[in-house]
């Protein structure tokens, strides 16, 4: 059994505080001397609807749908068919509720049931009639870059936001060119295209971003958030000469061909460009942060090194949300932090491990091909942890364990024994610790294994509910590990993404088209996709995981294998487990956000779920 888990309710604080902000030469850049900021206990989140759905089986429908955060915390609900209730009593003790016997046509919506008065209908629910849903999509034209390098256009990763301000949750879709290089390649690629999309299928607006961004899974991150809390999210990205954004309007120079003979972009100028979420409309650019400067630098010559990106969204307030943008991880590492506040950026902080200013010295080399988000301190504030270093909320170097560059990492409260935090990553070095369990707040190793190779591939969660708290396992690795680093049996088939799908509360294995279950004697193949397709060659990841609609348990949104759709799955196990909508733990959030950065990783949770675990916190949020 299991240790229940120690219920912790996120610290609320109150803080004035100065920020220093370094002056940026930029287009259009308002910059701030000193600003002082009074950061309310709640955290600002998206003002969502029931986002209702029923999912066909062979023998009914599971409808389930989201406990809000501005919930109160005894509301229950009523499911209605046509506007006839179909269940017997207030729903009260779970989200989701399984109608036998009815067609995959039926049209529901739920009623909230508040201090006895039942509430108004909900919107109708979407129906995943074949078990899924899908999205329609109008893939780009492709083309033949310079050398005949031909190519045409996959959906690549997404993420999601409320565009429109309508509370349902919208799809930013990265399509990426079949000729999409790494950096340590050469050569030429076709151009990268950001699409809006609602769930039906409208296209809300197209972003090109032209030939001087090179396409590849390192050169273009970006965010999609409601960064000024005003109800519609805004979407955030690396720009340059001859972008077009989704009126159609060119940032820069539409003529420049800043490409050298291998294809690569190493002169000219590069920007930061801030879009309209529901028109695609470029509401400000401004100088990108870092530039480029001397390649050397950043460790080589010819920019496999100075053109590694990675971008995330942070409350570093501990009340709103700002934007992350960094550069470098194998040598130099520059994380610069951006709030969008009136139509304007203001940078709030840059962190430079070539300089002393912020206590970056001795943090160089230590970032990963991904980066997390959370509050590791327990300040009420969220810090960057960047590989084998954190950065605290006001830009300064927390701590390093010096162990170097990794491919993967995970934090999230992943164990209810300990206060806090934990984290877990794999490191590439063949010279340092394979995988390390790592105390956030400090930087404290709990245990580490020998240095072997370059460890690929880790993951950690709960996936096993016969060993307390959670199991970590990595490419290198023959076994499952515990919290103490005790092997544990049998390693799982995949070290990939993980998703809450079945109707317990320990996590699934997802990897390529298939979630599996995990025991120790085999897994037990829970879906397989159909007619679908994953992405990112052998990293095998969806174009996004986690939960966008019903009750807390997560979807899946795989490309089908034409590119002519977003196949959305949800899961068909009913559970009578309640628990928030996870939309509405910041970290978990943020964490959906950043899900798209360079090497993809799952998104975990501030409080633990998994076996054994007590009452889920209720979050301390606000809604614009």
């Amino acid at each position: 059994m299991k240790h229940p888990h120690r219920h912790r309710r996120r610290r609320g604080v109150i803080l004035t505080s100065l920020l220093a902000t370094a002056t940026l030469t930029g287009a259009g850049l308002t910059t701030l001397g000193t600003d002082t900021a009074d950061a309310a206990t709640a955290r600002q989140v998206e003002g969502l609807d029931r986002g209702v759905v029923s999912v066909h089986t062979g023998s009914g429908n599971l409808i389930s749908w989201r406990w809000l955060g501005t919930d109160p915390d005894n509301v229950s609900f009523n499911v209605y068919r046509a506007g006839t209730k179909v269940n017997s009593g207030p729903i009260t003790g779970s989200t989701n509720y399984f109608h036998a016997g009815a067609p995959n046509s039926a049209d529901y919506t739920v009623r909230a049931v508040v201090n006895g008065t039942e509430q108004g209908d909900s919107v109708h629910a979407i129906q995943f009639r074949s078990g899924y849903k899908d999205v329609p999509l109008r893939p780009p034209a492709g083309g033949t870059a310079p050398g005949n390098s031909p190519y045409t256009y996959e959906a690549n990763d997404a993420s999601v936001a409320d565009l429109d301000g309508d509370g349902a949750l919208d799809i930013v879709l990265k399509w990426q060119p079949t000729n999409a290089k790494d950096n340590a390649h050469e050569g030429y690629t076709g151009n990268t295209i950001i699409d809006g999309i609602k769930l039906d299928g409208t296209r809300l607006w197209r972003i090109d971003l032209g030939r001087n961004i090179r396409s590849g899974a390192h050169y273009t991150q970006f965010q999609a958030y409601d960064y000024d809390g005003d109800g519609k999210a805004e979407v955030a990205m690396k720009t340059a000469d001859g972008t077009r954004d989704g009126t159609g309007v060119v940032i820069g120079s539409a003529s420049a061909d800043h490409r050298n003979s291998d294809g690569r972009v190493l002169t000219g100028p590069e920007f930061l460009t801030m879009f309209n979420g529901q028109t695609g409309k470029a509401m400000q650019t401004v100088d990108y942060v870092p530039a480029r400067g001397n390649l050397a630098r950043w460790g080589d010559n010819y920019g496999n090194r100075a053109d590694r990106f990675l971008a995330g969204t942070a409350y570093l307030d501990g009340s709103r949300p700002s934007l992350i943008m960094a550069r470098g991880y194998y040598t130099r590492s520059v994380i610069a932090a951006w709030d969008w506040r009136g139509g304007q950026f203001t940078r709030r902080w840059t962190f430079d491990t070539n300089s002393s200013t912020n206590r970056g010295k001795g943090f160089d080399g230590q970032g990963s091909h991904s980066l997390s988000v959370g509050d590791v301190d327990n300040d009420g504030k969220d810090e960057i942890v960047y590989g084998a270093m954190a950065v605290d909320d006001n830009g300064g170097g927390l701590w390093t364990t010096k162990t170097g560059h990794g491919d993967a990492q995970h934090l999230g409260d992943l164990d209810p024994s300990t206060s806090g935090l934990e984290y877990y990553k794999v490191s590439e070095s063949r010279s340092q610790p394979a995988a390390l369990y790592i105390n956030p707040a400090n930087g404290a190793v709990r245990w580490k294994l020998g240095a072997c190779c370059d460890n690929g591939r880790g993951v950690a969660g709960d996936i096993h509910a016969g060993n307390a708290g959670p199991e970590m396992w990595s490419a290198s690795d023959t076994s499952v590990r515990d919290r103490s680093g005790a092997t544990k049996g049998r390693e799982p088939s995949s070290a990939n993404f993980l998703a809450w799908w079945d109707g317990d509360t320990t996590r699934e294995l997802l990897d390529g088209t298939r979630i599996d279950k995990y025991d120790t004697s085999g897994d037990t193949r829970l879906l397989t996709g159909s007619g679908v397709s994953s992405n990112n060659g052998t990293k095998s990841t969806p174009v996004l995981s986690g939960d966008i609609l019903g009750d807390w348990r997560e979807e899946v949104i795989w490309r089908t294998s034409d590119n002519r759709a977003l196949r959305i799955y949800s899961t068909p196990h009913e559970t009578k487990t309640r628990i928030t909508t996870l939309l509405h733990d910041p970290m978990y959030r943020t964490a959906l956000a950043w899900q798209n950065t360079a090497y993809n990783q799952p998104p975990h949770t501030s409080f633990f779920i998994g076996d054994g675990m007590s009452a889920a916190p209720r979050p301390t949020v606000r809604t614009p």
